[in-house]
């Protein structure tokens, strides 16, 4: 087992307001017993370990229905003879057995419990296989409300993808489904109509051709959260390239509609480009084994391991537009390069609990920011990073509640940018910074971790207190403010709407110099060498300030 956007009034702004619009980040304090049950590790979830999954499933465009089994292979750590499958209406399960043995189980909407009959025994490696069929959830809005998008290709063949984050991989295929416990290694085997094809995660291994379908099946070799898992199928055709990355040769191959293949050779010419730029902050890419693909599914996008899919219609920017305003990112495509990012902070760093969820989404969309420095130049990364502010809301915490599969605020994505990016200049060492983003994917490879241990890694390597610091911009809507009073050569200071200790440095500019001031809720004072004619904030900062 290994690891565990938002409002300006416009419609094209950001992935985040299209996820608050359509749910992803839903925020209730009413919570029910099946979000206990899906959020929390519950005792029929804690007593035993994922090790291996076989998915198969046969799809029917037509009449918009799946059928298939899942072989589930599991170490038992404590005895036990209950496991929690999780699978959501009006998908249902048919049987489960263990050594071809019928196993009872009761369901309560999307958990069910099956009653082992053989001894449990600690250290064993057991399986169950669970047979299941219906007509999934179909996607209204996909990616952010989740489950199948059914549709066509301008050609009128089915053009058929899933995607299931935040709603969870339930909600198309039986599972362990939460966040703190990924399968080590998987197969998928996917039947389709003859004259389609599916990709999904890994390589592919094998191809069953039979009169009137074929089957793919594919390999995982690395650790895979569940909903980084997929199924595309369409009138895919392929061409890849052999990169020189950091650990060897890797494999990027492009899987995208027949009618779309030049457009995507010219545009993909992008994906080494991104694989470059984030070896470089944030070391090897992480599934050389598996290989990277970018796949053209039917919806925006998402970063579904070493299957990342792609809609941006072979455009520049997000569908055509700048979320930042800046023109800087219109510089690249940003689908291939947020998703892919999340190859990084999603799928090798993973949390465990969703309320977690900035760990994928602030480095993510900071990584925006770190790959047109890498292009571009520190300054043009600043303007982008500093230009999503507006995108900000502050509406709730970043961080959500914990074991109720509850997210928190869409802020967690350009407000975590900018939190990360106000970090990188309290470090003042650009090589140390970016040593701490490749130290974190390397120190939680492969693994599932906790804002908690997220926060104490970075206070380590830094070598300052942050606590404050993620208390203010994590737990808290506040924006830190700088008040300050100008008195001849006298410039006086504090900060308000802050969190208990919070004192964070910053730099401005007193008559165009800069340097550093300490402010605290304490009034403080410095004088300059002159009248103070000018005074700001360096915007590299992510606080409020105001004159009084």
């Amino acid at each position: 087992m290994k690891k565990t956007f938002i409002a300006v009034l416009s419609l094209f702004l950001a992935t985040s307001i299209h996820a608050q619009e359509t749910g992803l980040f839903n925020n209730t304090e009413t919570f029910t017993k099946q979000d206990t049950l899906r959020g929390s590790i519950t005792p029929e979830r804690a007593w035993w370990d994922l090790n291996y999954y076989h998915l198969s499933v046969t799809v029917d465009p037509d009449e918009k229905y799946i059928s298939g089994k899942n072989v589930i292979r599991y170490k038992v750590l404590k005895s036990n003879q209950t496991l929690q499958i999780d699978l959501q209406p009006p998908l249902k399960i048919e049987k489960v057995t263990q050594n071809n043995k019928e196993l009872e189980f009761t369901s309560e909407v999307n958990a069910h419990f099956v009653q082992l009959k053989e001894p449990q025994k600690k250290g064993d490696y057991n399986e169950i296989l669970v047979y299941y069929s219906g007509n999934p959830k179909e996607a209204v809005r996909a990616p952010w409300d989740g489950g199948f998008s059914w549709k066509k290709d301008k050609n009128g063949k089915p053009f058929i993808a899933t995607s299931c984050q935040g709603l969870g991989a339930s909600i198309w295929w039986p599972n362990k489904d939460h966040m703190y416990d990924e399968v080590d290694s998987m197969k998928i085997s996917v039947t389709t109509p003859k004259g389609l094809m599916d990709v999904s995660n890994g390589r592919l291994v094998g191809v069953d051709m039979e009169e009137n379908t074929n089957t793919f099946h594919w390999k995982v070799n690395n650790p895979i959260n569940n909903y980084g898992v997929n199924v595309n199928i369409g009138d895919y055709v392929h061409f890849g390239e052999k990169y020189k990355g950091e650990k060897g040769i890797l494999d990027m191959d492009y899987y995208v509609l027949s009618y779309n293949l030049e457009k995507a050779k010219e545009q993909f010419k992008q994906a080494p480009k991104m694989m470059e730029a984030f070896e470089h902050w944030f070391g090897p890419y992480p599934f050389y084994e598996d290989g990277y693909k970018l796949v053209e599914v039917p919806y925006l996008g998402m970063e579904h391991q070493s299957s990342v899919t792609y809609g941006n219609q072979y455009k520049n920017g997000y569908l055509g537009r700048d979320l930042s305003g800046t023109g800087w990112g219109l510089k690249s495509d940003f689908i291939i390069v947020h998703e892919s990012g999340h190859e990084w902070f999603a799928n090798n760093i993973t949390y465990k609990d969703i309320a977690d969820m900035w760990i994928h989404e602030s480095f993510t969309a900071y990584s925006e920011n770190l790959f047109i420095d890498y292009y571009y130049g520190k300054e043009a990364a600043a303007e982008y990073v500093i230009g999503t502010r507006k995108n900000i809301q502050n509406d709730i915490p970043i961080i959500g509640k914990y074991d109720v599969n509850n997210e928190g605020s869409g802020d967690m994505y350009y407000k975590g940018a900018n939190m990360l990016h106000t970090l990188r200049q309290l470090v003042e060492d650009d090589e140390k910074w970016r040593a701490i983003l490749r130290g974190l994917n390397k120190d939680f490879y492969h693994q599932t971790v906790t804002t908690e241990q997220i926060e104490n890694y970075l206070s380590e390597k830094t070598g300052k207190n942050l606590d404050a610091f993620f208390n203010q911009y994590l737990r808290t809507v506040m924006i830190p403010n700088l008040e300050y009073k100008i008195e001849n050569k006298m410039l006086k200071f504090r900060y308000t709407d802050v969190v208990e200790n919070f004192d964070m440095p910053i730099q401005v500019y007193l008559n165009d110099k800069e340097e550093w001031i300490f402010p605290t809720t304490k009034w403080k004072e410095i004088s300059a060498d002159k009248k103070i004619e000018t005074f700001k904030v360096d915007e590299d900062f992510y606080i409020d300030s105001n004159k009084v």
